[in-house]
């Protein structure tokens, strides 16, 4: 019983939300058609506001089964309307065209816009239709509002068929007055039911005053109380049912008389409304989720609306999306699921049979009206303060430009403006953000590799041999320039130029033109260009490092390529201490104990019974010297080679904590603590190593008390100057 109860409840609520969905979404639909069909006269009103009708049934119906966003009602809308009246103008205009058989094009182009909305459903374009920058966006729908309300004023002053808006209101004497008044009534009343009546639809009532005030001037005129030949009025839809069936089958039978040559002219209006319609929808969806703490499904969606939109094409139907006023209508009278939609589209088709010749005496005038007050609502006056912030100025800018060539051009070459305009803020976006994230020099960040006093003196001294640069982003011909001037100014005083692409998103041909550009600057300079942690793919698919060498930047003398910069800095570190010492020999030699400087200045009987109990060992390269989880006391002295301390991780992967060369000490931890072993070590070269336990330390200190201190005391300082390096490492890090 509960069950019967629950489903109830949900079908009430579907039958309720649809049915104040479609009364919401009808006039608009009807007037939209109007709208659509308005360059070929008023002989064609009937079956623009049946085209609209029926296109709306369709939507509502197929999107209803297939789409993925529920509660959504889809209707015919003003971009529909726009786009479409400027496609039939032009084919107008065009000459040689039958007017009887321009509808038919336009079904084409109804079904093309719908192909490819199933286009964009079925590759996830639902993705990237909403990243359609926003300043384009509003442009279009603001010139389109303004197109809708110009193209308005004709039905509203009864103007002759053919004569142009501007040039009717100067001529008072050929206006309607029965037609104003409508228009006034019909705006006032959507302006006050919003306010005072909001139980019911405010498109509703203003329609209901709309024709209320025509009935109350036929009194005065009795000619509008007839259809024939009455312009005011939008006419017969249909005498019946089977007017429908005639009116599809009619127009497909014009099908051999098309000129294919003109199946071109579709492309970019469907294009244009594919992706106005789609946008639309899914911020409509965005909205309706907000509303309903649910989650539409962006690609199931779009290939609703796709098939939808072929399906009004064939059924002699307009494009439509969902639309904002009816969505929020269903939901807030109790729309739950997708069947709130069908019942829309129910709802319309029995209107349309039962009370279509009702439906034929709705004003034009009251139609136009609401359609202007629809329209004025999209323009956003506070769009003006966005003069006030100097960063959005250029946005304000794109949307006035947009606005102006849908205007004073059409939508179509709109369209095309706003596409230049979506590129140029893309451009404008990238080259504001710096391909630069960080500048370093060699004596702020060092190399993992332990250094001795004297080589650190050396290092710090020079640190200007070397730059570092963390590059970001998208490097193109936007942004490459930022690099080429930032390196221009350390020519004269750096030799090795280290780029790390760890954050590089993409690379064009100009930034690899670039780059060579660089390596020759460097060459010359007799230095070197290295690249560090080059990303193998990106998510593009694009492999930075085999695109270098597909361009000819293959390593060479004066390239270099690095797997981490900390490896780059210790080859950098080794270049340039060779270049700056002049004596050698004591890097070529294997160190005595008295050249170790954990225990430099110690007494020289000190030195000998440490000496006695030392063990030397030597090991070769890639030979394990212990490893983590080993059971040592010992600690080991670098005498000649380099030994590389890394940490075990997950999945076989080590983590490269240092490294250390002749006359380090490693191991220390172990030896203090006589814990067991938290790193790896392993020998890069050959290495000869003194190796002395905990045990036979404490048997020289026990006859030697004072070393014991010292010993320490060196190793504790040994700690702290590490700590310090990283501390200085740490803060240039964070002060970059």
């Amino acid at each position: 019983m509960a069950g019967e109860t629950g489903y109830w409840a949900r079908f009430s609520g579907d039958f309720r939300g649809g049915l104040a969905g479609m009364l919401v979404a009808l006039p608009s639909t009807i007037a939209y058609g109007i709208l659509a069909y308005s360059a070929l006269g008023p002989q064609f009103a009937m079956n623009a506001a049946l085209g609209a009708v029926l296109g709306a049934i369709s939507f509502n119906l197929v999107s209803a089964a297939v789409g993925g966003a529920q509660r959504l009602i889809s209707s015919p809308s003003a971009p529909t309307a726009a786009v479409i009246s400027v496609f039939v103008t032009e084919m107008v205009h065009r000459g040689g065209v039958a007017p009887e058989i321009i509808p038919l094009y336009v079904s084409l182009l109804t079904a093309f816009a719908g192909l490819l909305q199933l286009v964009f459903g079925s590759i996830g374009g639902g993705k990237f239709v909403k990243y359609i920058p926003y300043p384009v966006i509003a442009g279009y729908l603001l010139g389109v509002s303004f197109l809708i309300i110009i193209g308005q004023i004709p039905r509203i002053f009864g103007l002759p068929k053919g004569m142009k808006w501007s040039e009717g209101l100067m001529l008072p004497a050929l206006w309607n007055w029965q037609s104003i008044c409508i228009a006034i009534v019909t705006m006032a009343a959507v302006y006050f039911s919003k306010k005072y009546i909001k139980q019911i639809p405010s498109v509703v009532t203003a329609l209901m005053a709309g024709v209320i005030a025509y009935f109350i001037l036929a009194l005065f005129n009795p000619p509008m109380l007839h259809l024939s030949g009455n312009s005011l009025v939008v006419g017969r839809l249909i005498e019946s049912p089977d007017d429908i069936p005639r009116l599809v089958i009619n127009r497909w039978s014009m099908l051999p008389g098309l000129n294919f040559s003109y199946f071109q002219d579709i492309l970019v209006p469907g294009l244009t409304l594919a992706l106005l319609l789609s946008v639309t929808t899914l911020n409509t969806c965005v909205v309706l989720d907000t509303m309903t703490f649910s989650s539409h499904n962006p690609r199931r969606t779009l290939i609703g609306q796709g098939l939808a939109s072929i399906a009004s094409g064939f059924m002699c139907g307009i494009p439509g999306a969902g639309l904002m006023g009816a969505t929020v209508e269903n939901v807030h009278n109790g729309g739950k699921t997708s069947y709130s939609a069908a019942v829309a589209s129910l709802t319309t088709l029995t209107v349309l049979l039962v009370a279509g010749r009702l439906l034929a005496w709705l004003p034009v005038a009251a139609l136009a009206g609401i359609l202007v007050m629809v329209a004025s609502r999209s323009i956003d006056l506070k769009l003006v303060n966005m003069l006030k912030n100097k960063s959005t100025i250029f946005d304000f800018v794109v949307i006035l430009t947009v606005v102006i060539a849908a205007v004073n051009l059409d939508l179509i070459k709109g369209a095309g403006v706003g596409l230049a305009m979506a590129i140029l803020l893309f451009l404008r976006e990238q080259m504001n953000v710096s391909v630069i994230r960080r500048r370093l020099f060699g004596n702020q960040v060092y190399s993992k590799k332990i250094r001795l006093k004297y080589e650190r003196a050396i290092l710090d001294e020079n640190g200007d041999m070397t730059l570092i640069i963390e590059l970001q982003g998208q490097l193109f011909f936007g942004t490459t320039d930022q690099l080429n001037t930032t390196l221009e100014s350390y020519y004269p005083t750096c030799k090795f130029f280290i780029l790390d692409m760890r954050r590089i998103q993409s690379v064009d041909y100009t930034a690899a033109n670039m780059l060579k550009k660089i390596l020759t600057r460097v060459k010359q300079k007799k230095g070197y260009l290295i690249f560090t942690n080059i990303p193998t793919i990106l998510p593009t698919g694009q492999n930075i490092k085999q695109y270098f060498k597909n361009l000819g930047l293959n390593e060479s003398p004066g390239l270099r390529y690095y797997d981490s910069t900390e490896d780059a800095l210790e080859w950098v570190e080794d270049e340039i201490l060779i270049e700056k010492q002049k004596d050698r020999e004591k890097d070529r030699h294997i160190l005595r104990l008295q050249e170790i400087e954990l225990v430099k200045d110690f007494p020289e009987d000190a030195l000998q019974k440490l000496g006695s109990s030392l063990v030397e060992k030597v090991f070769h390269p890639g030979e394990l010297i212990f490893k983590a989880g080993d059971e040592s006391d010992e600690i080991y002295f670098v005498r000649q080679g380099a030994v590389k301390i890394t940490l075990p991780i997950s999945d076989g992967k080590v983590f490269h904590l240092l490294t250390i060369g002749a006359g380090g000490i490693f191991g220390e931890m172990a030896f203090i603590d006589n814990v067991r072993r938290s790193a790896d070590a392993v020998p890069l070269d050959e290495c000869y190593l003194y190796v002395l336990s905990r045990s036979k330390f404490e048997e020289v200190t026990a006859i030697y008390p004072d070393i014991a201190g010292k010993f320490y005391h060196r190793l504790a300082l040994l700690t702290v100057n590490r700590l310090r390096q990283s501390n200085k490492e740490l803060k240039v890090f964070q002060e970059n």
